[in-house]
């Protein structure tokens, strides 16, 4: 049931659950921005942040800043904008970078993109941009984008989907919404993906019955991850296997905003549906989510570190990595909306603030 979420997952919730200041880092700003999406590393240290309004800044680890120059025409409406932004695993001899967005469709509709370029550090500037994968289909609404993107090591590439707030196509293999997709370099599909053999769009799914998955993270062993943000209670965190349905919107462990009951994870008796590790009400409003595995926090390694909008936090999970059970250890409360988490190459832990004005923050051991 919804209301032993303290059984379901073997969590202490309230102020044990909370952890006490001084916490065991110190955190630096490093640079202001106008709703920061995501940002990443390259190879020599300087990070890029996406804004949600239409640019990218080219940041040292100073704090000093240069805009990007030829960044996509974004679609800039209620959760619409700019989104994620990646470099190809073998960036130092191809220079690509990938940036996924919200384009605008025909009628007041409007989707999800993923867009491959080549990022001129001299300039700099994004060139050559290119979309190589959309959501399909495009739907009117400015609710749930997702659009993570994740590089394996193998090069190709993970794309998270929303489902648009629109409940059904989570379960539709004809749509992208509500899916992860697994594809290529160049945004077709992977073979052997789960659905390949049905061809079109069942082709591109990996997972699916996903909700706003907002999130995606390999753990250290390799193994797929994501968080989403759920309806009125029953944020989750999921280990994504291959063809799996995780449910949403036949259950879930929250409700409808409306009201109306989403049967839980528990009462699914056919096995059809793969619940959450872990799972939040009172709902933490996850957006990013990250595997610690650097040397400045070694107490850490290995643990999950998730970035909460509501909840104002940045929440730690301890996975036991045999069986994937997940509990929350501790809570940081950070006390601004937090959007997005990475692990810089210097150990520390790199975090974005939400909204105007949110900060570029360096977490380092006190």
């Amino acid at each position: 049931m919804k209301r032993v979420l303290l059984v379901a997952i073997g969590l202490v919730i309230g102020a044990a659950a909370f952890a006490q200041e001084p916490y065991p880092f110190i955190s630096t700003t490093i640079a202001e921005f106008n709703e920061p999406w995501a940002h990443e590393f390259l190879p020599d240290g300087r990070l890029l942040v996406t804004e949600k309004s239409g640019h990218i800044q080219l940041v040292t680890q100073d704090g000093q800043k240069t805009e990007v120059a030829g960044a996509p025409v974004v679609d800039y409406f209620v959760q619409g904008g700019l989104g994620d932004i990646v470099i190809h695993p073998k960036f130092a001899e191809n220079h690509l970078v990938y940036i996924s967005y919200v384009e605008k469709g025909e009628n007041e509709t409007r989707g999800a993109v993923v867009a491959r370029g080549t990022l001129n550090l001299d300039t700099p500037a994004v060139e050559n941009l290119e979309v190589i994968w959309r959501a399909f289909p495009k739907m009117d609404g400015g609710l749930h984008f997702s659009h993570r993107i994740l590089f394996a090591a193998d090069g190709t590439m993970f794309v998270s989907a929303g489902e648009r707030n629109k409940f059904d196509p989570a379960q539709d293999l004809n749509m992208t919404l509500g899916k992860i997709m697994h594809l290529n370099d160049d945004g077709t599909p992977v073979a052997g993906n789960p659905f390949a053999s049905q061809g079109g769009i069942a082709a591109e799914i990996y997972s699916y019955g996903h909700r706003n998955p907002l999130g995606l993270a390999f753990d250290p062993n390799g193994q797929l991850w994501n968080i989403e943000m759920a309806p009125r209670g029953g944020d989750e965190l999921n280990m994504v296997m291959p063809g799996a349905n995780y449910g949403y919107p036949l259950v879930s462990n929250g409700n409808h905003y409306t009201g109306e009951i989403i049967p839980d994870h528990d009462t699914d008796t056919t096995g059809r549906f793969t619940p959450p590790k872990a799972w939040w009400n009172p709902v933490i409003s996850p957006s990013s989510v990250i595997f610690y595995t650097g040397d400045k926090f070694p107490q850490w390694q290995g643990n999950v570190f998730i970035s909460g909008l509501s909840s104002m936090s940045i929440i730690r999970v301890i996975v036991n990595a045999d069986t994937g059970a997940a509990a929350e250890a501790e809570r940081f409360v950070m006390g601004k909306r937090m959007r997005g988490l990475e692990q810089g190459p210097d150990g520390n832990i790199w975090a974005i603030e939400d909204g105007p004005g949110g900060r570029l923050l360096k977490l380092s051991p006190r």
